[in-house]
């Protein structure tokens, strides 16, 4: 009787595990979720789709972009699962995908770095687009109000693809710093391949910064443009950290001195001390610091200790042992942060640890948190807990990944993946026809391969369901800085 009892008890313990076992061998496959991440960017095309075009559901979309303005602005991303072009959170991705190359390019498979630069480009070629007349920046494509009204095809959408445009002397500090840090990021990540192109970005990069601080404000304070950027990608958190991470950036790029004493001479000013725990795309401040650390812990600008002071107060609240530590993490260990699509929050940061802890190591030295010693190892350790739990080393078992073991994400909110193809249907599904499709039971019929869903909350509770789209949307700026953390596993799998 007893071996029968104990029998019931592996049974039931098993059965438990199933679905972490189901996805064993496959979630620890970092250079397969490394190509998936990637890959996922050409699923968020808009614009004249190329030959090569892997993401083969995929058509032409938005090709009379900016035609109201006279303007060519064919090409860019879709943020999300909608169809509007907001170059906010776009340049925000650029600067992550750019900072990828940059401090893990080197151990990238040699096709996946490739990728990564292609992945760039797309984004940089439209965003020198938007910058391409003088004293005037072009912030969105498309009015959001009507885009998000219909759930269609971006091949068939028909709603306005209105122009939300910034000139001088209105603000548009943020948009514009973001901008310049993404053009000058990717200067850099272009410079061995390409070094005319990275010329080009790195020129443009310095007029754009030179506007973004000569009109200083938030973009979504000009009452023209606030009802179509907010509440969507309103500036929430100030224009200030942009002006920071934009001259940091063209430091890292230049390293001219009129940069470095702009960071210096401007710390206070433009609130370098302010919300340095945070880091996404509407707040860049923990990013700034740990960029600019990098000149610290190389011992030529010790000027810039502060940012690094900012740097190690972040990382130790990661540091559940620390006694600064303030983060939460939820029952299964993924790191949260309330406001929904929190994958957002563990992707960015776990980029943050990785760069922090090279830069450490790279130095020889430790991070001292209060009484405890953290080691660079111990800063990528947490690091790979995020990771693994998003692909699939989580209480529910489930990749967060779509296209990433045998258990991912159906029915995400995303409308070029929820509708049949235009390759297989090729007629046209207008504004109120997709929504049989939206409230359809079934699994999206085009798998949007790579892509990260906002995933789940607190309770690291999950239901497929796209309804609801702050757990079930991808994001870009969700993806980017996971490429990066990605490159540095797939490199180095066996961190413990």
């Amino acid at each position: 009787m007893k071996k029968k009892i104990i029998s019931s008890k592996l049974m039931l313990l098993l059965l438990l595990l199933l679905p972490l076992l189901n996805c064993h061998g496959s979630y620890l496959d970092y250079t397969d979720a490394l190509t998936k991440s990637i890959l996922f960017f050409e699923g968020q095309r808009s614009g004249y789709l190329p030959q090569d075009q892997r993401m083969n559901w995929r058509g032409h979309s938005g090709l009379s972009d900016g035609w109201e303005m006279n303007v060519d602005l064919t090409g860019g991303y879709y943020d999300a699962g909608d169809n509007v072009k907001f170059n906010f959170p776009m340049a925000f991705t650029t600067t992550l995908l750019a900072w990828s190359v940059i401090e893990f390019g080197e151990i990238m498979p040699p096709t996946e770095l490739r990728n990564a630069l292609v992945a760039i480009r797309w984004s940089t070629d439209y965003l020198l687009k938007t910058v391409s007349q003088p004293d005037r920046i072009f912030v969105q494509v498309g009015d959001p109000v009507l885009d998000h009204d219909c759930w269609e095809r971006p091949e068939d959408m028909d709603t306005a693809r209105t122009v939300y445009t910034v000139d001088a002397p209105n603000p548009a500090s943020d948009v514009a710093g973001e901008t310049a840090a993404a053009l000058a990021a990717a200067s850099i990540a272009f410079r061995p391949s390409d070094p005319g192109y990275a010329e080009t970005l790195l020129r443009t990069s310095t007029r754009v910064f030179d506007f973004a601080d000569r009109n200083r404000g938030a973009y979504s304070d000009n009452y023209n443009i606030r009802e179509g950027v907010c509440p969507y990608y309103c500036d929430f958190d100030g224009y200030q950290d942009e002006l920071l991470w934009g001259a940091a950036w063209l430091r890292r790029a230049t390293q001219g001195d009129d940069y470095l004493s702009y960071i210096q001479e401007n710390r206070q000013t433009l609130g370098a001390d302010d919300n340095i725990n945070e880091f996404g795309w509407d707040n860049k401040h923990a990013g700034v610091n740990v960029l600019v650390s990098k000149e610290v812990l190389d011992g030529t600008t010790y000027s810039l200790q502060s940012y690094k002071s900012s740097a190690d107060s972040f990382m130790c609240t990661l540091i559940p042992e620390s006694s600064s530590s303030h983060i939460q993490y939820s029952p299964g260990g993924l790191i949260y942060k309330p406001g929904g699509s929190n994958l957002q929050h563990a992707t960015t940061i776990t980029f943050l640890l990785l760069v922090y802890a090279n830069y450490l190591e790279k130095s020889s030295q430790i991070l001292n948190c209060g009484t405890i010693s953290v080691s660079p190892s111990m800063l990528r350790k947490i690091g790979k807990r995020q990771v693994d739990y998003i692909l699939g080393e989580n209480p529910k078992g489930i990749s967060y990944m779509v296209g990433y073991s045998n258990y991912y994400p159906q029915k995400i909110h995303h409308r070029g993946s929820t509708i049949p193809s235009i390759k297989d249907h090729p007629q046209v599904i207008g504004c109120n026809e997709g929504s049989i499709y939206f409230n359809s039971s079934q699994p999206n019929p085009n798998v949007l391969v790579g892509a990260i869903v906002g995933g789940p909350g607190e309770d690291d509770v999950y239901d497929d369901n796209r309804d609801e789209f702050r757990k079930s949307e991808p994001t870009t700026y969700i993806n980017a800085p996971f490429v990066g953390a990605l490159a540095y596993f797939a490199a180095n799998p066996n961190v413990n």
